[in-house]
């Protein structure tokens, strides 16, 4: 009978089995690092690329914060310009209101009186007079209601004084000035769809 000894060929299958698993265990090993290496750069890519747009989206928005603080200056001076524009306007409306008001003082006042001043604030004329009877001064309220220019006669006041060695009567009155309503040839549309 032949011996064969089988011991160095278990020995020679678990050498090889070791190395099988040593080489294994070496390319798993550097493929987890190459895969984790390539994730690494991979996600750095990503965070590099990001801080890239938050600084884009960050100089478009304080460029954008500039472009609104200069709407916003624009804003203002568009405000004042109108402002402007709307007091021109009012004294150009205004211009010969002046006028036209002492045009219908002089038209409304009855005879026998005379004015001593006329004040204007805002809307609102200040009249003072000397007028011969109290009835003058009833008919120059009355006249002063139904003006074309001036509403809501006031009678402040009136007194008797002396005046050239004669009685007469001073008065204070207040009127409004309103300004006549023009006439618009504005028509109603009439919507038939």
């Amino acid at each position: 009978m032949i011996r064969v000894n089988l011991l160095p060929h278990r020995q020679v299958k678990r050498e090889a089995r070791q190395r099988e698993f040593g080489l294994m265990a070496l390319f798993s090993a550097i493929a987890a690092a190459v895969i984790i290496f390539l994730g690494y750069t991979y996600i750095n890519a990503k965070i590099d690329a990001q801080n890239e747009r938050n600084a884009r989206l960050d100089a478009a928005i304080v460029k954008l914060d500039k472009e609104i603080a200069d709407i916003k200056d624009l804003k203002d001076q568009i405000s004042t310009m109108l402002e402007r524009k709307q007091v021109v306007e009012n004294l150009q409306t205004n211009r010969s209101q002046a006028v036209v008001v002492l045009d219908e003082l002089s038209r409304q006042l009855p005879e026998g009186m005379y004015l001593k001043s006329i004040k204007q604030q805002g809307s609102v004329i200040s009249i003072e007079g000397i007028a011969d009877t109290n009835a003058r001064v009833a008919t120059l309220v009355r006249n002063l209601s139904t003006s074309n220019w001036m509403e809501s006669p006031s009678l402040v006041e009136i007194k008797s004084v002396v005046v050239n060695t004669l009685k007469q009567n001073a008065f204070a009155l207040n009127v409004n000035i309103k300004v006549p309503k023009v006439e618009t040839d504005e028509k109603p549309v009439k919507g038939g769809n």
